[in-house]
C-alpha cells in the first residue's frame, strides 16, 4: 500500500511572470531561489538564543526617550484625555500593521531592511536604502542627547547639585533662585524683570556654552565631546559581537529603566500638588481636535515610538527562527509601547505638579518637551525634593539606559541591513567587528558638530529634518504598497500562516491594503514642512535660520524621499531595460503548496 502524501512539502519554485503569484490552499512554505545574497554562500545566520532576547531587544528599541519626554507633553498640549483619540486611530491604523510587517518580512525573508525587499519586491529596493539613509542620520544626532545625560549624571556626584543655587562661575547677574521667587516681599523688593533660573543657566551657559546662532559654531566642547566617545564605546561593546551580545545586554538596559520609572512614578504621585499636575496631563479638552497640527503630532508620535522605517524591526525580525510567533509578541509588545508612553505621563506632570506648587505658577509654565523637560525641567524639580542628589542620580541613568537601549538596537538594524549586503566579506574572522568599529568611529566624528558651542542648533536642524515625520510616513506608503499591492496581501499572509500556524486577525490585511497608506499620504498632505524651524538662543529668545540653511535641509529631506521612489527602478530601467525592470515587479520566491 501506498502511504498518504503528506498534505505540504519543501519545494524549490521558480518565480513566474505574472503580477500576482500563483497560490493554492494549505499550508505553505517558501524556498529562496538564489541563495541569501547575490554573493553565493556565506555563514550560517545567526538566531536569537531565547524568545526572551527578541522581546527585550524590540522593547528596549522603541521604549525609549520619546515615551518620557515627548508623549506626556504632546498629550497635555493636544487636548489632554481627547488627544488619546487620534493617538489609537494612528496606532491601530498605522502604528501596530506596519510594525508588523516589517517583523514579519524579516523573519519570512531571513534578511536585513535592504535584502528583504530584493528578496521580496526588488523594484521596491529603494525603500530599504532609503531606511537606511534615516536610521543612519538618527543615530548621529540622537546619541548626543545620551552623552548631555551622561555630563549631567557626572555632575551629580558633587555635594550639592551644581544646577540648584546661583553663584556657579558660569552664572549671570540676572540668575534668581527659586527660593527668592517664592518669598513675595524679597522678590517684589528685588524688582527683577529680566530674570533666569539657575537650571536654565547651567543647562544654557555650562552644558552647551550655547552660541547667539548657527553662524557660530565656536570650538568644541571637550568635556561633552569626551561623554559622546564614551557612550558610543558602551555602544559598539553592546552590538559587536551581533545578537549574541545583544540579546544578554539588553537584559539589565531594557528591564532596569521599568523598574526605576515605576519608582519615580511612586515618588512623583505622592508629593504635594501632584493631583494638580496628573489633572493637568489628562484634563480632556475636545475643542482641540479641530486643529490638524493634533492629529499630526499623534501620528508622528506613533511612528517614532515604534521605530519604524528605520529598518530596525525588520533586522531584529531576520533573527527569529521561521515558525516563531511574531503576531501574538507584536501585539504584547505593541501594548507595552502605548502602557508605558501613558504611565510615564504620570511620572512626569505629577512631578511637575509638585514644582508647580512650589514656585506659586501655574503648570503650564513649567512643562516642557524634549531636551528642556529632561535638562531643565525634572532636574529644577527634583533640585526642590527631598535626597535631591538620589532622585537626580536614579533620573539620569533611567535616562542612559532608555536612550542607551534604542541607540544601539538602532546601529545593530543599521549593521545587520549593510553586512546582509555583502555577508561573504563581511561575516568572515573580525571584519564585522571592525565594520562596526569603523562605523561608529565616522559616526562620532560626524556628532562632534553637534558638541560645539553652536552644537544645539545642528542638533535641532538634526531633529527636525534628518528623521523627520514626512520621511517615516512616506516610507511606511510604499513599504504598504509593496506588500500589499505589488507582493500581494494574500500571498504575504501565507507566509506568516505558514510561520504562525494561523492566519492574523484581517484587520492587518485591510490596513496594509488601504487604511494605513490612506493615513500616510494624508500626514505627508499635511506635515510636509511649511514654516522654518527656529533655535533657540543663549538669550532664550527664538533664533529663526538663514534661509539657506532650511533650503539644504529641506533638499536633503527630499533626497531621501526619492531615494524610497526612484532608485531602484532608475537603476533597472537605464540599465538593464524594460524588461528587467518588469522582472523586478515579482519576487525572487513566492509561496508554493503540493497537496
Amino acid at each position: 500500500m501506498f502511504k498518504k502524501p503528506p498534505l505540504c512539502r519543501l519545494e524549490f519554485v521558480q518565480a513566474v511572470p505574472s503580477r500576482k503569484a500563483p497560490r493554492l490552499r494549505g499550508a505553505s512554505v517558501y524556498t529562496p531561489l538564489e541563495g541569501n545574497s547575490a554573493e553565493g554562500k556565506h555563514p550560517q545566520r545567526e538566531k536569537w538564543a531565547s524568545k526572551l532576547d527578541f522581546l527585550l531587544s524590540v522593547a528596549g528599541g522603541f521604549v525609549g526617550l520619546g515615551n518620557v519626554w515627548r508623549f506626556p507633553y504632546l498629550c497635555y498640549k493636544n487636548g489632554g484625555g481627547a488627544f488619546l483619540i487620534p493617538y489609537f486611530i494612528f496606532l491601530f491604523g498605522g502604528g501596530l500593521p506596519v510594525f508588523f510587517l516589517e517583523v514579519a518580512l524579516g523573519q519570512f525573508t531571513s534578511e536585513g531592511g535592504i535584502t528583504c525587499w530584493e528578496k521580496l519586491c526588488p523594484i521596491f529596493t529603494g525603500i530599504g536604502y532609503a531606511s537606511i539613509v534615516i536610521v543612519s542620520l538618527l543615530n548621529i544626532y540622537y546619541i548626543v542627547i545620551l552623552a548631555w545625560g551622561l555630563y549631567y549624571l557626572f555632575q551629580c556626584f558633587q555635594p550639592e547639585l551644581p544646577w540648584a543655587k546661583c553663584k556657579q562661575p558660569w552664572n549671570t547677574e540676572n540668575c534668581v533662585e527659586d527660593t527668592l521667587r517664592k518669598n513675595k516681599t524679597l522678590w517684589a523688593a528685588a524688582n527683577v524683570t529680566n530674570f533666569t533660573s539657575p537650571v536654565t543657566e547651567f543647562w544654557e551657559r555650562n552644558v552647551l556654552s550655547i552660541s547667539s546662532g548657527i553662524e557660530e559654531v565656536g570650538p568644541i566642547k571637550w568635556d561633552l565631546a569626551l561623554c559622546l566617545l564614551a557612550v558610543w564605546i558602551v555602544c559598539f561593546f553592546c552590538i559587536w559581537k551581533g545578537v549574541k551580545s545583544t540579546g544578554k545586554v539588553v537584559y539589565i538596559t531594557a528591564t532596569f529603566p521599568f523598574f526605576m520609572l515605576i519608582v519615580l512614578l511612586i515618588r512623583g504621585v505622592t508629593l504635594p500638588g501632584a493631583s494638580n499636575g496628573i489633572m493637568f496631563y489628562l484634563y480632556p479638552n475636545v475643542t482641540r481636535l479641530e486643529d490638524p497640527e493634533v492629529w499630526i503630532d499623534a501620528g508622528t508620535q506613533i511612528f517614532f515610538s515604534y521605530a519604524i522605517c528605520l529598518g530596525a524591526m525588520t533586522s531584529l525580525g531576520s533573527y527569529n527562527k521561521y515558525k516563531y510567533n511574531c503576531y501574538r509578541d507584536c501585539m504584547l509588545l505593541g501594548g507595552l509601547n502605548s502602557g508605558t508612553s501613558f504611565v510615564s505621563g504620570f511620572a512626569i506632570f505629577s512631578v511637575l505638579g509638585f514644582m508647580a506648587q512650589e514656585q506659586g505658577v501655574d503648570i503650564a509654565d513649567v512643562a516642557e518637551s524634549g531636551p528642556g523637560l529632561a535638562f531643565i525641567a525634572y532636574p529644577k524639580a527634583v533640585s526642590m525634593m527631598p535626597l535631591p542628589t538620589f532622585w537626580a542620580i536614579l533620573f539620569f541613568i533611567m535616562l542612559l539606559l532608555l536612550g542607551l537601549d534604542s541607540q544601539f538596537v538602532e546601529v545593530e538594524g543599521q549593521i545587520t541591513s549593510l553586512v546582509d549586503l555583502y555577508p561573504s566579506f563581511l561575516r568572515k574572522g573580525y571584519r564585522r567587528e571592525i565594520f562596526i568599529a569603523i562605523l561608529c568611529f565616522v559616526s562620532y566624528l560626524l556628532g562632534l558638530t553637534m558638541v560645539t558651542k553652536g552644537g544645539m542648533y545642528v542638533f535641532q536642524l538634526f531633529d527636525y529634518y534628518a528623521a523627520s515625520g514626512v520621511c517615516l510616513l512616506w516610507v511606511a506608503f510604499f513599504e504598504c504598497i509593496a506588500v500589499a499591492w505589488v507582493y500581494g496581501a494574500d500571498n504575504f499572509y501565507d507566509a506568516i500562516e505558514d510561520m504562525i500556524g494561523y492566519r492574523p486577525n484581517p484587520w492587518m490585511k485591510w490596513c496594509w491594503t488601504v487604511i494605513t497608506p490612506l493615513l500616510c499620504v494624508v500626514g505627508v498632505c499635511t506635515a510636509c514642512p511649511h514654516k522654518h524651524v527656529s533655535g533657540r538662543s543663549s538669550t532664550n529668545v527664538l533664533t529663526t535660520f538663514p534661509h539657506f540653511v532650511n533650503g539644504i535641509c529641506l533638499c536633503i529631506t527630499l533626497l531621501k524621499k526619492s531615494i524610497a521612489d526612484n532608485m531602484n527602478a532608475y537603476i533597472q530601467l537605464n540599465l538593464q531595460g524594460l524588461s528587467e525592470l518588469i522582472r523586478t515587479l515579482h519576487p525572487q520566491f513566492i509561496i508554493a503548496t503540493t497537496l
